[in-house]
């Protein structure tokens, strides 16, 4: 019996959500007439949107948000009777709002925002039916009024922030009972808010109405508005007494900054106590005015985390009683009128990561119980009228990057203890205009990432430290108003980006450092009123007039364009010196060439034996001896010691030659395989040159004075630390998931160069975060290649350079399964590595740790949780919400930012779980890898979600 042939199913339905889709979308899509749902967010589609879309009369829903597709939206799209919910956000559309989009009847969800839209919003979208409950405009480029609202009587969600609309608010849109959340921030509105507002708007939850004109009182209806999580009305003109919020026991964040609002009788501030959920209060740069009640504070809701009521001339103390506010991470009290003591029990603030009681009227000493507070990152107690010594305990300050002290009447000496505990300092140390007494502690120049260190106008005698000249990263340096003596150290050329050095008004002698004029970031140097001596320079700076105060210095000469200063001669003794000194040189020369004369034989020999063994191309680097080694790291001072493993120690240093600071790896030939892994370095390093790579600068094969071998690698210096110590070391900072995403790239990049670019093939054999480097722009750079391997094809008679030594090659939790089981050097393992790095930077968890035993691994620990990825993923790294700064704007867009991190970090964790799987052949290549990083890496940043 013929059967009739089954009729094919029909597609209703395409859902292909972040599945690193790109292109165009095909306008044939417009064959699949059944469709009723079309779901592509979180993609890098680009191009246009095909018009052919029109012709899906049943389509239903549309989402091609958070892609690249550009263009206008096309008129058809208007045309789909049927679809109740349109979101096209995060693209790159431009053009203007389709008026028929608002002829459906059926639409009830609309996301245009974040994109590149011009013009008005339309009429006809406000006038649309009542079925329309979110409507999302939000981060675009729309300009004119805000159309009346009033039809939409369902609508929930309304957001036109971040555009250039003008003119008042309509009426009708506060009488949108339904509506909790308005967003309305950043545009140029005006007018005043409707007294009952918090009557109309019964449901509203967030209100953002920030960074606009709006003038007159905030309403106090607004207490009605009992549902309330999020006020934000900051930079307005808006003026009165703050209504009391008491009776919304959901509130969460209160933003009022940059208004002219008063306190009145501090009733608001009371009522806070029954917001028990309140997070974030910010009322900064207002006229609030008057004693801070006591009790109001000690009060305030445990939850707050941030509270911030600067430049408001409030008076009277800080009670004692703050220390109960113990989720406090940000306090910032400064220029106000506060007076009396600060307060011992801020010690009791553990999770402080702010603290700014600077520009009041403070007296007494500094508690020493600050510093306890080993999360704080910013202190700024400066402008007050603070006694006494510094408090030792200040170092144990671990995490500080920002200490103020300065314009206090504080005394003592500056402890260099202190300072040897606080070497995370890096933004700024500021302890001027106090009465210190006594030398600068050479213990100043441990703050090698300082920014700017200004010590001005105190009572400090004795000479400037050399060991500031570690200090590299100095911008700003200011010693001026001091009793300082003696010579500007030699040592401060190793200050190549500084701007600007202040030395004027102490007792400074000796000449005017020629390398000053070497400097080409200097902007400002002030050298004046002190007893320097000689020619100034008259290059650099020199030569620009206006940056440069030599003044008060009567022993000074010029031969340049300083006419006010006498003329340089030299004198007879100079002239006579001209002749003696090269006279001595010569003798020198002779004496030293009869010595190399006589042991050219001994040492060609040597260095011909060497030179086989390192390889021809090797020697083609330019050379450097043991003593330009010995002088370039201070003799090998442990006080240059960056980093030691098993073959060698690397030290900071400076050459002659190089003008940035230099990384020396000395080899400890005392050890079973440095020498070979010497030259396995070098073999490894002659030809490659990529950017996530650390460059080789030259190399040293010699011997030491008693005759024994010595062998150096010089590297560019990397200033920022390691991987290892970003994830592991809480002073170095954490990193965020987009930081994460960034260095997964650059680790990939060069690990595809090596296995793909290089002839023959460079394994590296020995990843792990230790040997990955971040250089001055944060880029990742893959170093030490002393158990690299060159992959070479294998003749007949000839060997493999793959085989594996005895034991396991490279470090424990990095290395792969079949090195340890005697299997062959590839680039697989490697694969292996990056996987298990990839999943160390999501989890910061050690491969090693203890509990990973029994059996137990990380990627296996990774692979049983991966459907629960909140539970893997480190704190740090699923609390990301944005900015969370006190005066943050929270927007409906950002809930959306939890979706896109989710996915990406789900990619990267499975990408992880891939790599490190136990079979060499189930692993992916490393081009692969590195496409899948980088479309990861694009989907992330190009979205915007990152707020960094």
């Amino acid at each position: 019996m013929h059967k009739e042939p089954r009729p094919a199913p029909l597609v209703v339905a395409l859902d292909m959500e972040a599945e690193g889709l790109s292109g165009e979308i095909p306008s044939c899509i417009s064959n699949l007439t059944s469709l009723v749902r079309i779901h592509l967010p979180n993609n890098t589609l680009s191009g246009h949107i095909p018009p052919e879309l029109g012709r899906l009369s049943r389509l239903q829903y549309l989402n091609l948000s958070f892609n690249t597709l550009s263009g206008t939206i096309p008129f058809s799209i208007g045309t789909i009777h049927n679809l109740s919910s349109l979101d096209l956000r995060n693209n790159r559309l431009s053009g203007e709002i389709l008026p028929l989009l608002g002829r459906s009847t059926a639409l009830e969800y609309v996301s245009l925002s974040s994109n590149l839209l011009v013009g008005e919003i339309p009429q006809s979208l406000a006038n649309s039916s009542s079925s329309l409950t979110t409507l999302l405009l939000g981060q675009n480029q729309l300009q004119g009024f805000i159309p009346d609202f009033g039809k939409l009587s369902g609508l929930e969600i309304l957001d036109l922030s971040y555009n250039n609309l003008s003119g008042t608010v309509p009426r009708s849109i506060y009488n949108l009972s339904a509506l909790f959340f308005l967003g309305l921030a950043n545009n140029n509105l005006g007018g005043t808010l409707p007294s009952d507002m918090g009557n109309t708007l019964p449901n509203i939850e967030m209100l953002m109405m920030s960074d606009n004109h709006f003038e007159g009182d905030i309403p106090a209806s607004l207490q009605n508005a009992s549902c309330m999580t999020f006020i934000h009305l900051s930079n307005n003109y808006l003026t009165g007494v703050i209504p009391s919020f008491g009776s919304m026991p959901n509130l969460k964040y209160v933003m009022l900054y940059s208004n002219q609002l008063e306190a009145g009788d501090w009733t608001f501030f009371s009522s806070l106590a029954n917001c028990t959920q309140l997070q974030k209060l910010n009322v900064d740069t207002n006229n609030l005015r008057g004693d801070l009640p006591a009790n109001s504070i000690v009060n305030l809701p445990k939850s707050l985390t941030a509270l911030s009521l600067n430049s408001n001339n409030i008076s009277g103390t800080i009670p004692m009683g703050i220390g109960n506010l113990s989720k406090l991470s940000m306090l910032c009290l400064d220029t106000n009128l506060f007076m009396g003591h600060i307060p011992s029990t801020l010690g009791q603030l553990s999770n402080l990561i702010v603290l700014s009681l600077s520009k009041n009227n403070f007296f007494g000493e500094i508690p020493p119980s600050i510093g306890s507070l080993n999360q704080l990152e910013e202190l700024y107690l400066q402008e007050n009228q603070l006694s006494g010594s510094i408090p030792e305990s200040l170092g144990g300050c671990h995490n500080l990057l920002a200490l103020n002290l300065s314009s206090n009447t504080l005394g003592g000496i500056i402890s260099g203890h202190m300072l040897a505990r606080l070497n995370s300092l890096s933004w700024l140390l500021d302890l001027s205009h106090n009465q210190l007494a006594m030398s600068i502690p050479v213990e100043m120049g441990n703050l090698i990432n300082l920014g700017s260190l200004n010590i001005s106008h105190n009572n400090l005698t004795g000479r400037i430290p050399s060991t500031l000249g570690a200090c590299v990263r100095l911008e700003a340096l200011r010693v001026e108003g001091n009793l300082l003596q003696g010579n500007i150290p030699q040592s401060l050329e190793n200050l190549k980006g500084i701007q600007i050095l202040d030395f004027s008004h102490n007792n400074l002698s000796g000449t005017i450092p020629e390398f000053l004029d070497s400097f080409t970031s200097l902007q400002y140097l002030n050298m004046s009123f002190n007893n320097l001596e000689g020619p100034i320079p008259i290059g650099g700076v020199f030569a620009n007039r206006s940056g440069i105060f030599v003044q008060g210095n009567p022993h000074l000469c010029s031969n340049g364009a300083l006419g006010e200063f006498p003329r340089c001669f030299a004198s007879a003794s100079t002239k006579k010196h001209k002749f003696i000194i090269p006279m001595l040189i010569a003798l020198s020369a002779l004496i030293a060439l009869a010595l190399i004369l006589g042991v050219f034989k001994f040492w060609l020999r040597r260095r011909y034996e060497s030179s086989e063994r390192i390889g021809h191309s090797y020697m083609e680097l330019k050379r450097i001896t043991y003593g330009d080694v010995i002088k370039a790291t201070d003799s090998l001072s442990l006080a240059n010691v960056v980093g030691s493993g098993q073959f060698g120690t690397v030290y900071k240093g400076w050459f002659d030659a190089e003008d940035d600071m230099v990384a020396v790896k000395v080899f400890k030939l005392y050890q079973h395989g440095a020498l070979h892994s010497f030259i396995a370095e070098c073999k490894a390093l002659q030809h490659i040159r990529h950017r996530n790579l650390v460059k080789v600068i030259t190399a040293c094969s010699t011997y030491d004075p008693v005759g024994n071998e010595f062998r150096a690698l010089v590297f560019e210096y990397m200033a920022k630390g390691s991987l290892e110590e970003r994830l592991h070391n809480r002073r170095c900072g954490d990193l965020s998931l987009g930081a994460v995403i960034c260095k997964s790239v650059d680790i990939s990049c060069a690990l595809e160069y090596l296995h793909n670019q290089c002839i023959p093939p460079v394994v590296h054999c020995d990843l792990k975060p230790s040997n990955i480097l971040f250089d001055n722009d944060d880029i990742a750079r893959v170093c030490d290649f002393g158990l690299a391997r060159l992959i070479h094809a294998c003749s007949s008679g000839g060997q493999s350079d793959t085989t594996s030594i005895v034991g396991p090659r490279g470090s424990i939790g990095y290395i792969p399964h079949e090195y340890g089981m005697g299997s062959e050097i590839s680039t697989e393992g490697d694969v292996y590595s990056y996987g298990i790095i990839l999943l160390e930077m999501l989890t910061r968890k050690r491969p090693t740790n203890e509990e990973f035993s029994d059996g137990l691994t990380l990627p296996k620990y990774v692979d049983a949780s991966l459907s629960r990825t909140q539970d893997i993923l480190h704190p740090g790294l699923t609390s990301e919400t944005g900015d969370q700064r006190v005066d943050h704007i929270p927007d409906l867009q950002e809930y959306n930012t939890f979706a896109l991190k989710d996915i990406c970090a789900l990619r990267l964790l499975k990408l992880g779980l891939l790599c490190s799987a136990e079979s060499p052949k189930d692993r992916p290549a490393m081009h692969d890898i590195y496409i899948e990083v980088t479309e990861v890496k694009e989907a992330f940043f190009f979205y915007g979600q990152l707020k960094q």
